[in-house]
């Protein structure tokens, strides 16, 4: 198991800035990916930012260019650059870890939550 912790959420004005952090309870060399989501009111929850295999990331088209992930091994901490920020960008923003041991299937964990708010 793993415990995500966000925080880093607020209101901010459109074109505005905010880095969102993602805290986990265990090395991130034992967890497979890791990612932000977000999901605004009646909305589905949609994938914002990955790490895919390795190092690689994986961004939504509407957020490419102004977000990046990045994050420190160390710290066993994940980051959500969010720069330019638009009214849609409005959402909760979870944090994701998919784990897997052995043979089982891939148990997929999620932080709380921390909310972004973007005045026009």
């Amino acid at each position: 198991q793993v415990r995500l912790v966000e925080s880093g959420g607020g209101l901010v004005q459109a074109g505005g800035s905010l880095r969102l952090s993602c805290v986990a309870s265990r090395s991130f060399f034992s967890i497979n990916a890791m990612g932000w989501y977000r999901q605004a009111p009646g909305k589905q929850r949609e994938l914002v930012a990955a790490f895919t295999s390795g190092s690689q990331t994986n961004y939504a088209d509407s957020v490419k260019g102004r977000f990046t992930i990045s994050r420190d091994n160390a710290k066993n901490t994940m980051y959500l650059q969010m720069n330019n920020l638009k009214p849609e960008d409005t959402a909760v923003y979870l944090c994701n870890a998919v784990i897997v041991v052995g043979a089982g299937p891939p148990q997929s964990y999620w932080g709380q939550g921390t909310q972004v708010t973007v005045s026009s």
